[in-house]
């Protein structure tokens, strides 16, 4: 982990440290000194600050150093986040409180095109957000992952985030009403995505056909995917037969590979016609 703000320090009061917070909330600095002042409420390996406004990609926060910004996040910042189980979850309206990705992440999540050639890449073994829901379009996202060296976050420190949970979104909320017009001006729009996630496959597969390819991208197994449409997991498997005889594919990665194409395509042909 990175070194803390000086201003911050373990050794101190959890009042003391949460007043220097609280001087910085309306500042620049506030994302640094919240990262120092939650390292001492959880061990933590890589942090990121996010927030999810409709109609935009996400927009990163912090770490705002390009040095500390891996290849495999701006995969994900450019069009991976389509398949997070967070960004969904988000997007259906689970926007505050303290979540850890494994409570919300499908069954088969490990199996994904998504894990296997982005979120694998951060190296995590645990990772738990705080979501904050700062206005009716926006929701924020602090992650904190854990890497191998530290393994699972411990429910103590689950306890300490979730204690102090309501004091940080308040402060956050205070930030972002300050500084939300420095981040928003550099908000990529999404509608390729959703014209991309509208239009893919459309004049191939079913209205039926193509909500389960959506669901097997995001890593919902036969049975999952019976379940959440309330159908046979026989069907469900017709269906998948289907999907890659009528795509002329055979496996995820294949229908993945599919999906980038045609989003870049809109991406470089943003006047199109859709059919």
């Amino acid at each position: 982990m990175k070194d803390r703000v000086n201003q911050i320090q373990a050794n101190e009061s959890w009042q003391k440290n949460l007043a220097v917070l609280i001087e910085h909330q309306r500042l620049r600095s506030f994302p640094a000194m919240l990262e120092a002042f939650l390292s001492t409420l959880c061990f933590f390996d890589t942090i990121l600050l996010l927030t999810y406004k409709k109609s935009l990609r996400p927009i990163l926060v912090h770490p705002s150093d390009p040095e500390e910004q891996s290849d495999t996040l701006r995969q994900y910042l450019n069009h991976a986040y389509v398949l997070d189980p967070l960004f969904h979850a988000i997007k259906n309206g689970s926007s505050s409180g303290v979540v850890r990705l494994a409570e919300i992440m499908p069954d088969s999540f490990r199996s994904t095109e998504y894990y296997q050639t982005c979120y694998q890449n951060f190296g995590l073994v645990d990772e738990v957000n705080l979501l904050i829901r700062l206005d009716d379009k926006v929701t924020c996202a602090i992650t904190l992952g854990r890497k191998a060296s530290l393994e699972s976050i411990p429910r103590t420190e689950l306890n300490a985030l979730q204690e102090f949970y309501p004091v940080i979104s308040a402060l956050v909320r205070q930030f972002w009403q300050a500084q939300a017009g420095e981040f928003l001006q550099y908000g990529r729009s999404d509608g390729p995505m959703k014209r991309a996630l509208r239009t893919f496959a459309s004049g191939v597969l079913t209205q039926r056909e193509r909500e389960i390819t959506d669901l097997i991208l995001r890593g919902f197994s036969s049975q999952a995917i019976a379940d959440k449409l309330k159908i046979s997991v026989g069907t469900v498997k017709v269906h998948r037969k289907n999907i890659h005889t009528r795509l002329n594919t055979s496996t995820q990665a294949e229908i993945f590979t599919q999906f980038i194409n045609h989003l870049t395509h809109l991406e470089d042909n943003p006047t199109s016609i859709e059919h």
